[in-house]
């Protein structure tokens, strides 16, 4: 059973859609605010990664690629977005998931709302991790070096169906990840993975500990609701147990 984390953040969702680059650098400079969007309690747009590209590279940072995490009064919210609005058009155009909010740590001021855990944690159900930060610039060399590892880890672990990065200049990154079963992910955060280099995950977490790279950082854990669309020829994403 979902137990409501706040009085407005019921519902979260991430979508991915393919816009024109114009369209992108717009949303990017000018996200949809409640203001705009009845039933919108926040949404952090951003332009996809792919993870573990070289930072030089087309797909290190996909311009006509854009995503979209966004926490949502209601359901009927996020439907009234899709079929009511131009960008939520061009969302409803890709792929997105519906989520129900588990469990938080660490600290991001739009997200301060959340309680630390709720809801029931099933070790064997599929679960969806979304991690975001607000980068300290001259710290990025540093996070570059221990995160792209960790970028690999996850790309490449057989736990996860699917994982992509994100971003918004000049200082917001983050990930997203559907993995078969909460246990899976919570063995690679701690580096018990069968897989090579299980370690590199809790190993830039130590270098994290020792001086931060953010100045503000949160990972946040969800059961999945629904999802809905498909992406790059892509279609039930997210596991089903049955």
């Amino acid at each position: 059973m979902f137990i409501q984390a706040t009085i407005t953040m019921k519902l979260f969702t991430f979508h991915f859609a393919k816009i024109s680059t114009g369209a992108a650098v717009k949303t990017l400079l000018r996200p949809p605010t409640g203001e705009q969007v009845p039933g919108l309690t926040h949404a952090e747009c951003m332009w996809k990664m792919t993870l573990g590209a070289p930072i030089l590279s087309p797909a290190r940072m996909q311009l006509r690629h854009l995503t979209m995490f966004a926490a949502w009064e209601s359901q009927s919210a996020i439907d009234d977005f899709l079929a009511g609005t131009q960008l939520g058009r061009a969302f409803a155009s890709g792929w997105h998931v519906r989520l129900a909010f588990l469990r938080r740590w660490g600290h991001i001021t739009e997200f301060d709302g959340l309680a630390e855990i709720v809801g029931e944690q099933d070790p064997e159900a599929p679960v969806v991790a979304v991690t975001l930060a607000r980068m300290r610039l001259p710290q990025v060399p540093r996070f570059i070096r221990w995160g792209r590892p960790v970028e690999k880890l996850v790309r490449d672990h057989p736990g996860v169906t699917f994982a992509a990065a994100a971003m918004r200049l000049p200082r917001t990154v983050s990930t997203f990840s559907v993995w078969t079963s909460q246990r899976e992910m919570i063995d690679m955060v701690r580096g018990h993975s069968a897989v090579p280099q299980p370690e590199r995950h809790a190993v830039a977490m130590v270098e994290r500990q020792r001086k931060d790279f953010h100045f503000e950082f949160t990972t946040l854990r969800f059961r999945p609701i629904a999802e809905y669309g498909e992406w790059e020829g892509r279609t039930n994403i997210v596991p089903n147990r049955n």
